[in-house]
């Protein structure tokens, strides 16, 4: 990414009124944090981070065993929730979660005149690709880094996603 590039993005943060954007590549890492705009008078302050090159940074697996949130104890007068529920959430703790790498638009298929890359039940392997992300006018393959069936797609095709967003939950078995 050139300097221009970096100044282009610092301008459209600016505009799109987002206070913080970061993009991670595999050898440089950009951050841009902004104070929200209190009135005319006042500048808007950035700060803007980059790292160039990334030290041997361990890469980020874009599939990890899914994270659920420790249940919050109910008062003692409401009833217990239905065992259904209990069910979903340990039968989805299961499952591994494919991750945005990025921020950018999520898209399911190459076009919008092709089939997607992959529907629910699909059997997909180390090296498939999964989606791709747009980021800065430029469309990212993403690639699954595991081996198993598609479960759920939890991302609507053409909407925004942030970095470390949820996309898709995987069967590995």
């Amino acid at each position: 990414m050139n300097q221009k590039e970096i100044q282009e993005l610092i301008k459209f943060v600016s505009k799109s009124g987002v206070t913080e954007v970061e993009i991670e590549e595999k050898d440089f890492k950009i951050t841009i944090k902004s104070e929200p705009k209190k009135s005319k008078k006042n500048a808007e302050e950035k700060t803007v981070y980059i790292q160039q090159p990334m030290q041997s940074m361990p890469q980020q697996q874009m599939a990890q065993p899914m994270q659920q949130a420790a249940p919050s104890p109910a008062p003692a007068n409401t009833p217990e929730p239905a065992a259904p529920a209990k069910a979903a959430d340990a039968e989805e703790s299961k499952y591994i979660t494919v991750k945005s790498p990025m921020i950018g638009t999520f898209y399911r298929s190459p076009s919008p005149d092709k089939p997607v890359f992959v529907e629910v039940g699909d059997s997909i392997k180390d090296g498939d690709t999964v989606c791709i992300i747009e980021a800065m006018k430029l469309f990212n393959e993403i690639e699954a880094e595991i081996k198993g069936k598609i479960v759920k797609v939890l991302v609507d095709d053409a909407t925004p996603v942030e970095y470390d967003q949820p996309l898709f939950l995987v069967d590995p078995s």
